[in-house]
């Protein structure tokens, strides 16, 4: 398991069955595990998604396949969220 900081500050963890799950539905990003990472760790722009997540987003020059926004989505549990 690792866990990273995201741009909050809150902790996510990134265990191997969830590095699993990714890969059954993305086996592209085999070797971008880091990648993964970093963009939760320093994303170039941040989205809330529909379902309470949040969707980090990093622009890479350079990938396996060619020049890519890696977009992240994860939750930050216990998060406080304004509901005014």
């Amino acid at each position: 398991m690792v866990i990273v900081h995201t741009h909050n500050g809150f902790p996510i963890r990134l265990t191997d069955e969830r590095w699993q799950h990714i890969m059954r539905r993305h086996p592209e990003m085999d070797t971008q595990r880091e990648r993964v990472l970093e963009t939760v760790e320093e994303p170039d722009s941040i989205q809330q998604g529909d379902y309470g997540e949040v969707v980090a987003i990093r622009f890479y020059r350079e990938t396996p396949l060619m020049s890519k926004f890696l977009a992240v989505a994860y939750k930050e549990i216990g998060r406080m969220t304004d509901s005014s």
